[in-house]
């Protein structure tokens, strides 16, 4: 780890995996979120481990969506919230959504370690009792209905398809964040961003700067193409696939 400069992506990533198991034994982060984020990783060594053109178009078009919606609520599961601590912290400043925590292995315990995580971060978690708003058979369909329950758009980082999909289908806008264009996840996902989370939230987060410096409150968009942001990606790895042994 010493040889690799600090700088580096590789750095970063073994930084990223340390912090993951640490809080994977402290009981935060489920096992397998580990093997998510592995997966994760892999997609990022394709898509040359930097944001892609059309990624920063998906997430300049996420932070529009984000402030026009009337009710923004931002879903954490435990990956996000100890991979992205401080930038869900800086997503909220700027645009005063909702943080909501929803786990596919939820317990009390784990929940209450991922609120205060956040909230030593200056995050604001909303808390309350929870019902099946979304129609699952496991614990990712338990929300609270004045929080993901009503939303009109949800950012959902590192998501799992089944839900995504289901919240489509509820007619709410979902913006995801995954690395993986041929995940469920993004093929489902009203706007999907092929990106790593640490990427994709400051650039969201800095766009909403830049609109709201503007003083114009943006409006929602009629239509969305989600299949534009997941040919970018397949194409950049194509791309760098075929240049792989140069």
């Amino acid at each position: 780890m010493s040889d690799i400069p600090l700088n580096h992506p590789r750095y970063k990533s073994l930084v990223t995996r340390k912090r993951l198991a640490d809080y994977a034994l402290a009981g935060v982060v489920s096992m397998e979120g580990l093997t998510s984020h592995g997966r994760g990783e892999a997609f990022d060594y394709l898509v040359g481990e930097k944001t892609l053109k059309t990624a920063l178009e998906a997430e300049k078009l996420a932070a529009c969506v984000f402030l026009a919606a009337s009710h923004p609520v931002f879903s954490v599961n435990g990956n996000t919230a100890i991979l992205a601590t401080e930038e869900i912290a800086e997503l909220q400043k700027v645009t005063n959504c909702e943080v909501e925590i929803n786990l596919f292995h939820r317990t009390e315990e784990r929940i209450e370690k991922i609120i205060t995580i956040l909230e030593k971060a200056g995050v604001i978690v909303s808390c309350g009792p929870v019902e099946r708003c979304i129609p699952l058979p496991h614990d990712r369909g338990l929300c609270r209905p004045n929080g993901i329950g009503s939303a009109d758009v949800i950012l959902v980082p590192l998501e799992d398809g089944d839900r995504c999909e289901a919240l489509v289908a509820m007619g709410k806008i979902v913006i995801t964040i995954d690395l993986n264009p041929l995940d469920r996840t993004s093929k489902t996902a009203t706007i999907p961003i092929i990106d790593e989370v640490t990427r994709a939230l400051p650039n969201i987060t800095a766009e909403c700067r830049r609109i709201k410096t503007t003083g114009k409150i943006p409006k929602m968009p009629a239509s969305f193409d989600g299949d534009y942001y997941l040919k970018g990606a397949v194409d950049a790895i194509l791309e760098n696939l075929a240049h792989a042994l140069d």
